[in-house]
């Protein structure tokens, strides 16, 4: 996560307990990507918090799990860790009945360019609340129908 961070700026802001970080949230689960026998990537699936803008860009009444906590360190790129994430994540969710969405600052555009590839579905830009009262720019995807 440190080689992300120093790479790509996630996460923007460093937490002070890292490992806390990665398990936070009403988490539904979480999984990781290895390469070369090591753990190299990271995503989660949670249920929606207070204040996440992604979950209020669908239909009313629509279930959703929020991913968040994706990354894959720079040395293991290359290898479709990622999508492979994003993919278990957005079955999850749909094995729960939910859709899964998400949020990018809208600066990251490695991460925007992979979610569209992927077939993410644009849902808006919005603001969202990270740390302690700071808002940041971001864009809001919902998971592509049968990932």
């Amino acid at each position: 996560m440190r080689a992300v961070h120093h790479a790509d700026g996630y996460p923007t802001n460093w937490p002070k307990d890292p490992a806390g970080w990665l398990s936070d949230g009403d988490i539904v689960g979480a999984w990781v990507g290895c390469h070369d026998e090591r753990v190299v990537g990271h995503v989660l699936l949670a249920r929606p918090a207070s204040g996440d803008v992604a979950p209020t860009l669908v239909p009313a009444g629509t279930p959703v799990a929020v991913v968040g906590r994706l990354f894959v360190a720079p040395s293991a790129r290359g290898h479709r860790l990622g999508a492979a994430l994003l993919g278990r994540a957005a079955r999850e969710a749909r094995r729960h009945g939910a859709l899964a969405v998400l949020d990018v600052v809208t600066t990251d555009s490695a991460a925007i360019a992979l979610y569209e590839r992927l077939g993410w579905r644009f849902l808006a830009e919005g603001q969202q609340e990270w740390g302690s009262g700071e808002l940041v720019d971001v864009r809001c995807y919902s998971a592509p129908s049968g990932d």
